[in-house]
């Protein structure tokens, strides 16, 4: 059994820093970059995008909505076209850079609230998938099983790879638990681990009235922005492992 594990980086912003990036890339194989819309800027996507090509671990776009105050993570009607070129942009900036640095952008992941936004409505998700379609239609983009992406990118050629979320609570429906709720993000290590092994080698997750929910998953999530995200990364690193899991990079 082969999974990818990613995280979020490069989500500092000037002289503000947020989360450890150089320990996170020595645990994860895939990096969802920030694209300087809901964090991060030039000189963090450079500094990111270099010590990952250092590290082989694969670079991802984390596309978002233009939302720093949000740390993207407030919902937006956005016009299509703007939607799409504003996605377009980010990507094309952070691929840039990252073929710079002897990489490139191999995947798309969304961010926050475009990245739930799009699982349901479909007139945002085709404005990101023709962006990811007009930059590099073989891109895959990263998102939930059951997500409005899948149909929509299968009409314009885009591949895309389901993945789960070790650290985040899921309702009996499969979908996230909305942040703002009262245990929505996951802090235990043991408990993290137990429930990514779980993902991956029984498709299966414990929602948080406490019915199985069967889950698909070829990458797992770790968050870079919690407290203690290096200790959940190791520990769920490691429970892979120990299980007798392939960690691999998906693109």
């Amino acid at each position: 059994m082969v999974i990818d594990l990613n995280a979020d980086l490069g989500e500092g912003f000037g002289i503000w820093r947020l989360g450890d990036d150089a320990a996170l890339l020595e645990v994860v194989t895939s990096a969802n970059v920030a694209c300087g819309f809901h964090a991060g800027d030039p000189l963090t996507i450079r500094r990111t995008c270099a010590a990952a090509v250092d590290r082989g671990v694969a670079i991802g776009a984390q596309v978002s909505y233009r939302d720093l105050a949000g740390f993207g993570r407030r919902e937006m009607d956005v016009d299509a076209e703007e939607l799409c070129a504003e996605v377009l942009y980010q990507l094309a900036a952070v691929d840039g850079i990252a073929r710079a640095m002897g990489g490139r952008v191999s995947y798309v992941k969304p961010h926050g609230a475009l990245y739930n936004r799009i699982c349901r409505d479909p007139e945002q998700a085709g404005a990101v998938v023709a962006a990811v379609a007009d930059h590099d239609a073989s891109l895959p983009v990263l998102t939930l099983p059951g997500s409005a992406v899948h149909e929509i990118a299968s009409r314009e050629g885009v591949p895309t790879v389901v993945e789960a979320f070790a650290d985040r609570a899921y309702t009996g429906a499969g979908t996230l638990v909305p942040r703002r709720s009262p245990g929505a993000v996951l802090h235990d290590p043991a408990t993290v681990a137990r429930r990514a092994v779980r993902m991956a080698t029984e498709r299966v997750v414990d929602a948080v009235d406490g019915t199985p929910v069967a889950v698909e998953a070829r990458s797992i999530c770790v968050h870079g922005d919690t407290p203690g995200a290096v200790l959940l990364a190791r520990a769920v690193r490691d429970g892979l492992v120990d299980a007798g899991v392939t960690l691999r990079a998906f693109a």
